[in-house]
């Protein structure tokens, strides 16, 4: 018999046990206002664990170092007041029974000299994305970038590795590598944004490599099967990325690398972000591209409904289905879709404010 909610079947991810295929999405809420960019008590821990119903939650991205802030108020994973912070978080998460990721991330261009005390953000390349950094005195264009030398792109490898080590002194079930929408390693992924002729540019292999380069030196202080990654293969027209002819074959070569060579947790994919039905090189149908190229866990996210979320795990094309604005107001996500609740509105104007307001004021049905 073919059961409806696909959502609420349990899922085994590599030796996690998930009771459902609900994911909450990473989601930038910019909530730590302190000194030390830690999570707040009573405040980070409690949202988290109002989710924890979740089969898994990853947390929303995490910096790993003071060289991959872009934005005010993000939480980092780099310090020791932060490990205690996230260890709040994981503990109330674990307590109410969930399972939880932190998103390691690192912003590179995406980024403004006032994060860095007038030092220029660090990416693959001196090209500016001309895209707006939101910094504590309000929006600023971005500037060129300083093309990371190859001490810099060691020093950011071991960064992730410290970063790494912290989430599991933290707790943390996992890790995912924030490499996907226009942020660091997207950079070095794409040629609108990478432009090197070192072994770092150039071919999709050397594209690639500093990513492979992470993982294989994070897997000495986490295991494989607790790292997860994230793509965005369709991203266009947004933080100075474009897709050209070069974009699907270097993820078609990364995802099919890592299906290859790797036993991650699973391979984090959005579907495009705008419409890029007329755009040249594009695909449209990430998950139905990519789930024939990955034999591991693949997870989907973008504008999924529970009626959307059912067809791609009933078609196959994912074994879970990540939700973002849906879980900001919706604590008890999974709750209503099990009794068919009608889902709560969100408040996009506190998506991004500070305190508890559009944070911990929505109210589960269940």
């Amino acid at each position: 018999m073919k059961i409806e909610n696909q959502v609420l079947q349990p899922y085994r991810m590599g030796d996690l046990e998930l009771p459902n295929r609900v994911v909450m999405a990473p989601m930038t809420r910019s909530r730590a206002t302190n000194p030390e960019h830690a999570p707040e008590a009573g405040l980070h821990d409690i949202y988290y664990a109002q989710r924890a119903t979740a089969g898994l939650i990853i947390t929303e991205g995490a910096q790993v170092s003071r060289r991959g802030v872009g934005y005010i108020h993000t939480p980092g994973i780099y310090s020791d007041v932060q490990v205690e912070g996230w260890k709040k978080v994981t503990q109330a998460v674990h307590e109410a029974g969930g399972r939880i990721f932190i998103q390691l991330w690192h912003v590179g261009r995406i980024s403004h000299p006032d994060f860095h005390k007038g030092e220029l953000p660090l990416a693959p390349s001196a090209l500016n994305p001309e895209v707006k950094s939101y910094t504590y005195d309000g929006l600023k264009d971005t500037v060129t970038p300083k093309e990371m030398t190859l001490k810099d792109i060691e020093n950011t490898k071991q960064e992730f590795v410290h970063a790494a080590s912290n989430a599991v002194e933290a707790g943390f079930d996992g890790v995912e590598i924030h490499s996907s929408n226009g942020y660091l390693f997207h950079q070095f992924f794409s040629t609108s944004s990478n432009i090197r002729t070192d072994s770092y540019g150039g071919s999709k292999e050397n594209r690639a490599k500093f990513f492979f380069e992470v993982i294989d030196a994070m897997k000495d202080v986490i295991p494989e099967n607790r790292i997860g990654v994230r793509f965005n293969p369709s991203l266009h027209g947004m933080a100075g990325i474009s897709v050209n002819e070069e974009t699907l074959p270097t993820f078609d070569y990364i995802i099919e690398k890592l299906d290859a060579d790797y036993n991650l947790a699973y391979v984090h994919l959005s579907e495009p972000f705008s419409d890029v039905s007329e755009v040249p090189f594009a695909e449209t149908h990430i998950a139905k591209r990519y789930r024939p190229k990955y034999s591991g866990t693949l997870m989907i996210n973008t504008g999924f409904n529970l009626d959307r979320a059912n067809k791609v795990l009933g078609d196959g094309d994912a074994d879970l289905v990540a939700f973002g604005r849906l879980f900001v107001s919706n604590p008890d996500l999974v709750g209503r879709f099990h009794e068919g609740i009608e889902m709560a509105r969100w408040d996009k104007d506190t998506f991004y404010t500070q305190g508890r307001e559009g944070y911990l004021d929505y109210e589960a049905a269940t």
